[in-house]
């Protein structure tokens, strides 16, 4: 069969600080290619709806899947289903991915027929599956594991048997040199692990594998590694390193075979505490770039998040990672509550710290602990104000106010950090970049104004809405943290980790062990 993937358009904050590569929809096109499948891939982060348009009047795929692993972009995906179903007839379209996932029925009914199935869960582990059934009939779609249908849903999702068996197919990729996050330009993404063993009550990381925490062989990652031509590299796991002796494997190994890149990662304050002398062993490797979820600035607000590390504990952190020499970024959550003191409060410390501070909008998501439990009432069923960009809680002030307080707050990341400010700091690098052609960080320096506008935001509100979601159910204040799983939760055998690493993430997360039998 002609399988084409789509990944949608960028978000509002995709478009000035980063732009990732689809790795998901590598893998799942690898997968789809592996089995004898005609694959191609395109991405709207940077090409239009008229290239994909094109492409399919063209190449006239018999299959088209859509990536959803945002809300904010599923109105753009149901509007291109529709379009799609009147180009191609008959052809098999289906949504999968995160979000897909966890509103699979809503996505169905918005779609009025147009879209034949959501595939919920790890879609590389069944996507072979679905292109098999839909051959043998249309009627056959609804034994495939995680398939939901109009009709009713199939099998539970089911996991990729190995992490190790399929690695992504990235030459499906037509404009590589467009991924960068900051001054990696251009970077590619891999994944060393994946999942997530904590329990935060904002994130849908660990719900949607079931708590679950796997890794990929050293080996494999290494394989990877000298396959990827950008000298940039993220690595995209929600968590690194939780498992140290991983990182170390890992780590000797790019030195043994003598490969050179540039790394950015993601961890958590805790975890960069107690693996001090690994992350020193990955400066040496090239790390320069580390994004730590702080969160909040006081007990209250970790508390809020289900954050089990101390405030001390996360200064520490900050304290730590700065000794090593390397760019941080953190992470603020500011709730709709916040009022005109809080958000002085927070500009003021940000003017005090070296760290790039990235302030996002608390946000309930369908799949999270939060959607289920929060009381405060849902403002809006506008998908599109679901990007941690936009409050969809009641605020305390008047929401335009609340926005003008946001932006100003943002606006401490853009005086520091970037325009004339950042470029007298990187000109050098700016100068290599160019040197390859390479304009992706430089273009970002200077579109934060054009993106974040206090009465662009408060405009958005009052856009037509042409898909409402489901509002949650009432709040829960007893959650049973299972039933918000997408894949079925393996308890401890499901985690890839030490006995050691076990008790030390049970004891940095808020929920009880028992709760997931």
């Amino acid at each position: 069969m002609r399988f084409l993937a789509v990944h949608p358009s960028p978000l509002m904050y995709t478009k000035i600080y980063l732009r990732l590569e689809p790795l998901g929809l590598e893998l799942l096109g690898a997968a789809a290619r592996n089995a004898g499948h005609d694959v191609r891939l395109i991405d709207l982060q940077v090409e239009n709806h008229t290239d994909y348009l094109r492409l399919i009047s063209d190449w006239k795929p018999d299959a088209v899947g859509f990536s959803v692993n945002y809300l904010a972009n599923i109105p753009e995906v149901i509007d291109l289903v529709k379009e799609t179903r009147r180009i191609l007839g008959k052809a098999l379209l289906f949504a999968g991915g995160h979000s897909a996932s966890f509103v699979a029925g809503d996505m169905l009914r918005h779609a009025e027929g147009a879209m034949d199935c959501v595939l919920r869960g790890e879609g590389e582990a069944s996507v072979v599956s679905l292109l098999e059934a839909w051959s043998g009939g249309p009627d056959r779609v609804s034994l495939v594991p995680g398939v939901v249908t109009p009709a009713g849903e199939g099998p539970p999702p089911r996991f990729i048997e190995n992490l190790d068996d399929i690695q992504p197919a990235r030459d499906l990729l037509r404009h590589r040199r467009k991924y960068f996050i900051g001054v990696l330009d251009p970077c590619a993404s891999i994944e060393f692990a994946r999942g997530c063993p904590w329990d935060c009550s904002f994130c849908s990381a660990w719900t949607f594998y079931g708590r679950s925490y796997r890794t990929r062989s050293p080996q494999r990652i290494l394989e990877d590694l000298e396959r990827i031509r950008e000298p940039g590299i993220f690595i995209v796991d929600d968590v690194a390193f939780v498992q140290e002796k991983h990182g170390y494997e890992i780590g000797e190994g790019i030195l043994k075979r003598g490969i050179r890149k540039e790394y950015y990662l993601e961890t958590r304050g805790d975890v960069l505490l107690r693996n001090k002398d690994l992350f020193r062993f990955w400066k040496k490797l090239g790390m320069k770039y580390m994004f730590l979820g702080v969160e909040a600035i006081d007990a209250e607000g970790l508390a809020l998040h289900r954050k089990r590390i101390s405030l001390g504990k996360n200064f520490e952190a900050l304290e730590f990672a700065r000794s090593l020499g390397i760019t941080v970024a953190i992470n603020l959550i500011a709730d709709p509550s916040w009022d005109r003191e809080r958000f002085e409060a927070i500009r003021q410390w940000c003017l005090e710290i070296p760290e790039i501070v990235n302030i996002s909008v608390n946000t309930p998501y369908p799949g999270t602990e939060s959607w289920r439990t929060e009381s405060r009432s849902i403002q809006t069923r506008d998908y599109r104000l679901f990007d941690i960009q936009h409050a969809v809680l009641p605020t305390k002030m008047p929401l335009a106010e609340f926005y003008g307080e946001l932006v100003k707050t943002q606006q401490i990341l853009n005086k520091k950090h970037l325009g004339w400010q950042a470029l007298k700091g990187t000109a050098n690098i700016v100068a290599r970049h160019l040197m390859h052609g390479q304009t992706n960080f430089l273009r970002m320096l200077w579109k934060f104004n054009s993106v974040y506008d206090p009465a662009l935001q408060l405009a958005d509100h009052a856009r037509p809405v042409d898909y409402e979601m489901s509002l949650p159910p009432p709040p829960e204040e007893h959650l049973r943290p299972v039933t918000l799983y997408v894949h079925e939760g393996r308890g401890r055998r499901g985690r890839d980790l030490s006995d050691t690493v076990e008790a030390f993430v049970n004891e940095t997360r808020m929920g009880n062990p028992s709760e997931e039998l």
